[in-house]
This record gives structure tokens, sequence and C-alpha cells, in this order.
């Protein structure tokens, strides 16, 4: 039996926020959020080279959302989901 940090410790690091941009990949699957409310969610369709913008395929595009383009300098944290 795992100690339960252990595995409260991956659940966490599996939906912690991204702090860097650089690190997401086209097809990662993340949310979007900006005070603790999710603003979209969706595939990670590409990422600045510096890390300071975000293009985000929605995950249902009938269901309506913010736009595909998010800035870091909006305040907006992104976490993998």
């Amino acid at each position: 039996m795992k100690a339960r940090g252990t595995v409260m410790s991956r659940r966490l690091a599996s939906v912690s926020a991204v702090s860097d941009w650089r690190s997401l990949k086209a097809g990662d699957r993340v949310e979007i959020l900006k005070h603790a409310q999710v603003l979209a969610a969706g595939e990670v369709e590409e990422v600045s080279l510096s890390g300071n913008v975000l293009w985000l395929v929605p995950a249902a595009p009938a269901v309506p959302s913010e736009n595909g383009l998010f800035l870091k300098s909006d305040g907006v944290e992104v976490r993998r989901s």
C-alpha cells in the first residue's frame, strides 16, 4: 500500500499549474483558468517561442467559450487535464 502523501502528490502533480508554457506540446490537453474558474478546455495547438502566448483548440466547439488565444499577461493559469 502506498503512503497517502505519495498518492496525493502524484494526483496534484497531474493537475498543477504549468508555469513555463514552453513545456507544453501540441496536442496536450489543458484547462485555462482565471480567478479559479475554468474559461476554456481543449488541446494545445501552439505555444509561442517566448512562452507568453498559447493557442487552444476548444474541446467542444459547440460550447461557447473564450477565444482560442491566451496571453500569460492576462493573468490566466494553465493546468494539464
